[in-house]
């Protein structure tokens, strides 16, 4: 973790935290000239977060190019590097650029509309992004240097619909140089874009991981219920090495106790990446992300305390083997 908190009370109860798991505090930049970054988001009688006023600023100011430099051996053995759209254009770019010396993958968080617009330095660097649908507009009319994308139609009745609507900006996000672009679309699930159809099965770490027990639990639980490469198969040679676009559509797995929204996209991402970092391949990935998700939705608190494995492992089994191809260049 490279980041940044103050001495205060915030600070002082995720300090505290962290230490209690165990975790390294080496990357977190602490002192009492530090505010802690602060979030506070309001819920609607839906759980949907109404309005949220953000304070993040430290961020910006502390975690900057020199702090972060000093953790290149880390990031050159980390099986990958997450960044996020709250780092400054400098930070982002120090980040990204060390990442790709070392040859370890870039995910991208875009956070927000207005912060994800910061993907236009970086975007050359990016193996993963996982906008939603408005922050996926964003980034692209950003990267497009133009407005010619506009907000979609969110009540489409199918997948296959929405897709249509979402196609022009995630084609500008692959042609720009991000590897999988993960448009997160809440009910809807998730698209899962790359060009080239292997790139699902193997993208992800390019270093030997050595996986903690966690790590070594999720993979060979999910494996099990999971069978790698199920979707692509089936596809003729050519199509599996072309550079064209492919789209799979993972669904959401609905759920009957939902508290509140806020934390399923971070969990989306989590899940995703430490079950890369454990070896399994993109798809099977993205099904975990989806389950852990859906075990946020249904606790009281931002994250889960604990998470099931085998609960995820049959969420994440329900999502893999309902997925289905939106899109492969066979279609044109």
């Amino acid at each position: 973790m490279i980041s940044a908190l103050g001495l205060d009370m915030s600070g002082n109860l995720l300090l505290e935290y962290w230490k209690s798991a165990g975790l390294s505090m080496k990357g977190i930049r602490i002192g009492h000239e530090i505010e802690t970054p602060v979030v506070c988001d309001i819920f609607d009688t839906d759980g949907e977060i109404a309005a949220a006023v953000a304070s993040v600023e430290s961020v910006e100011r502390f975690v900057t190019p020199k702090w972060i430099v000093q953790f290149k051996s880390d990031i050159a053995s980390a099986p990958m590097v997450m960044v996020d759209a709250n780092l400054s254009s400098a930070a982002l770019e120090a980040s990204c650029q060390l990442a790709a010396e070392v040859g370890t993958p870039v995910w991208f968080e875009p956070v927000s509309v207005a912060k994800s617009k910061r993907v236009v330095s970086v975007a050359k660097y990016i193996t993963f992004t996982s906008p939603n649908e408005d922050e996926l507009i964003a980034m692209a009319n950003a990267l497009s240097f133009k407005h010619a994308f506009t907000p979609i139609q969110k009540d489409s009745s199918t997948i296959e619909s929405l897709f249509q609507q979402l196609k022009p900006a995630i084609w500008i996000l692959l042609e720009k140089g991000i590897k999988v672009v993960v448009v997160t679309l809440g009910s809807k699930g998730v698209l899962l874009c790359s060009k080239g159809g292997l790139d699902f099965q193997h993208i992800g770490p390019n270093r030997n991981n050595k996986s903690h027990d966690i790590g070594k639990k999720l993979h060979k639980t999910i494996s099990q219920v999971c069978p790698s490469d199920r979707l692509f198969s089936a596809l003729r040679l050519e199509e599996r090495s072309s550079n064209s676009p492919y789209v799979v559509n993972f669904p959401a797995v609905l759920s009957n106790s939902v508290k509140r929204l806020t934390g399923a996209g971070d969990c989306l991402v989590g899940g995703s990446i430490a079950s890369i970092c454990a070896g399994l391949d993109v798809m099977q990935s993205i099904a975990v992300g989806i389950a852990a998700a859906k075990a946020t939705v249904e606790a009281e608190t931002n994250v889960p305390a604990k998470f099931s494995l085998e609960q995820i492992a049959a969420d994440a089994r329900s999502v893999y083997m309902a997925a289905k191809v939106v899109f492969v260049p066979s279609m044109l």
